[in-house]
Order: C-alpha cells, then sequence, then structure tokens
C-alpha cells in the first residue's frame, strides 16, 4: 500500500514517512530499516560524534539513508558536513540554529536540505537559507525544541507561508504523530509527510536500551516534560531558549526549577547521572520521549511501524474507517 505525496516523489520513497534524527538512537540499523520499508532514514549526527558518525555511514549503502545535525553544534565542527557529504547522503537535515552558512554547500552536493523550525520566523529564515523541505515541529516532540507551539496549530501556520511565499518548498509535520491518525491528520492541515520520532525510538532496531523500552510501555504522554535539567547534567550548551521533552522521573522532580543550585552540585549530580546511566536507573537516566509515547504499546519492527502509518492513514482519508480503533492494543 503506498500514499502518494509531493514528498514521496521528489525523494522517489513509498511512504511520506520520515525517521527522525535521534541523536545515537538513529543508527544505521534503524536509518536503514526506515529506508527499506519505504520512508527515509535519517541517522542522527546530533553533537558531532566523528567517528560515530563514520561508523553509521560506512555500515549502509551510499544514498540510502540522509543525515540530520544539531545546527549550532555543526558550526563547533563544520568539516563533519563536507565529510558526511561525500557518503552522497539522501538529504541533510538541520535543526536549532541558522541553517544559512550550510545551505550553499548542501545544494552544491546536489543533496536535499530539509531544516526543522518551530515558528513562522524561523520557516522565514529556512525558506530564505533555500530549504526544499521544512519541517514544522510542535512542542509534543521529543527532546529539544522551542516548545512553545503545538504541531495542530503550527503546520497550517506554515503550510500558508509556503503556499504564499515558496509554493514549491515542501513541509513535514514533527511531534506527536506516532500512528495513522498523526500521519493523516498532518496531511489534512497541508503537510507532505511526518517526521516520526518516539514511535520508531520504541522499535527494536533503535540503539536502546530494552530496560527503557519496558519503562516507555507503562508511560503516558501526561509522565512527561520540558526542562533543561539534563542538558546541565550533560555539560551541553544549548542556546537558553531550546529545552528537551523527557520522561519526568525522581532526577526531574529534585532539580527541574532548581537550575541554579544544579549547577552549583554538578560534579556529585553528574557522578549519580553516570551511574544510573550505565545502570539503566530511569528514575534517574535521562528517557528523551515524546507526548507520543502513550500511543506506543508495543515493541514492533520499523517495518511493521511505517507500513501500519501508511495503511491506517490511506484508510482514515479515504473513510474507510468510521471510527478509529488502534492498531496497538491495550
Amino acid at each position: 500500500m503506498s500514499l502518494q505525496t509531493r514528498f514521496t516523489r521528489k525523494f522517489q520513497i513509498e511512504h511520506p514517512i520520515v525517521l527522525a534524527p535521534m541523536d545515537y538512537a538513529s543508527d544505521a540499523t534503524l536509518a536503514g530499516a526506515v529506508s527499506a520499508a519505504g520512508g527515509l532514514g535519517l541517522v542522527g549526527g546530533g553533537y558531532g560524534d566523528r567517528q560515530w558518525l563514520h561508523d553509521q555511514f560506512d555500515a549502509v549503502q551510499d544514498g540510502t539513508v540522509g543525515c540530520g545535525f544539531i545546527t549550532w553544534a555543526l558550526g563547533q565542527q563544520p568539516e563533519l558536513l563536507d565529510e558526511t557529504l561525500q557518503y552522497g547522503p539522501r538529504a541533510i537535515f538541520l535543526s536549532f540554529g541558522d541553517p544559512t552558512p550550510y545551505a550553499e554547500s548542501i545544494r552544491e552536493a546536489g543533496v536535499p536540505l530539509i531544516c526543522q523550525i518551530s515558528d513562522l520566523e524561523q520557516a522565514k529564515q529556512a525558506i530564505g537559507a533555500g530549504a526544499d523541505v521544512l519541517v514544522a515541529q510542535g512542542g509534543e516532540a521529543g527532546g529539544h525544541g522551542l516548545g512553545t507551539r503545538s504541531t495542530f496549530t503550527l503546520v497550517p501556520d506554515v503550510a500558508d507561508l509556503i503556499a504564499r511565499s515558496s509554493p514549491e518548498t515542501l513541509l513535514l509535520a514533527a511531534g506527536g504523530v506516532a500512528d495513522g491518525r498523526g500521519l493523516a491528520a498532518a496531511l489534512t492541515l497541508g503537510a507532505d509527510g511526518v517526521v516520526v520520532g518516539t514511535r520508531f525510538w520504541a522499535t527494536p532496531e533503535a540503539a536502546i536500551p530494552s530496560t527503557a523500552h519496558e519503562r516507555a510501555l507503562q508511560a503516558t504522554g501526561d509522565d512527561t516534560i520540558r526542562s533543561s535539567v539534563y542538558d546541565i547534567v550533560r555539560e551541553k550548551d544549548w542556546p537558553r531558549e531550546f529545552t528537551g521533552r523527557v520522561l519526568h522521573n525522581d532526577f526531574v522532580k529534585r532539580w527541574h526549577g532548581q537550575e541554579a543550585q544544579l549547577t552549583a552540585a554538578l560534579a556529585s549530580a553528574k557522578t549519580g547521572f553516570v551511574q544510573a546511566v550505565a545502570q539503566q536507573d530511569y528514575d534517574e537516566a535521562n528517557m528523551i520521549v515524546g507526548e507520543s509515547v502513550g500511543m506506543v504499546r508495543r515493541i514492533v519492527p520499523a517495518a511493521e511501524v511505517v507500513e501500519l502509518m501508511a495503511s491506517e492513514a490511506e484508510a482514515l482519508l479515504d473513510g474507510r474507517y468510521a471510527g478509529w480503533v488502534s492498531s496497538e492494543p491495550s
């Protein structure tokens, strides 16, 4: 079953479903699985672990997956972009910063540029930089973002902006999309496809411990929170305007709202955090998931996620579901 849009036609893929380039979780195995299932897999370049990044692209056939970077972190190692472009990626996905300094190199390499944005000003900046695709990310998403807009209102706002000023630019929706309902809604709102993080995070191909998956199966969207405490303890120098959505746990309860005290106690807090990560203790270790974690009820292969999401969305859009019965039984 195939759900064709402008995005699938441009990228010559079967389904308008993109793997979010989640740092480390979106490795060659997961990205390759999503691409093989007819979506677009993206390796998570994250903060710029050079050896890890090369290892991932060495493990896949050139041109089968793309790569995502945290833009402000890429600025600290700009040479990583040229090194990645040598692999002929399907796309480069930039988030959290001005894409302009990198756009020309990406364009000259003949690689599509995907820019994730969180408000209309960022959308205008990305269009000005020549982005081929915008990703409108709502605050429901796991991980970092501005967290100031909802996917349900941001996507149509950006769709209207594109229609007025750059109709050839494509649009993807991100944040809260975990099943066919989310994909169908995104297409109805004017998107050409979706970017999916948490649902692919909860697959056996993701580089995620099974204990984290087990914890996620017990969580709902109410169990997540936007916070900067894990950025502090991991010593990640995120711009102040960005927070990250994570599982609300004992560590967050202790330090959220007490960021100055956490900074003052960083040495001891970091020791405990590192131990918790090693022990897979998610009362203290970070679990980066979005509000859609409550829609995840099974750990299933990435290919099954892609096929179910696409078939359910097509059925909804065709009016073949009078009501919704989730394919993920409780």
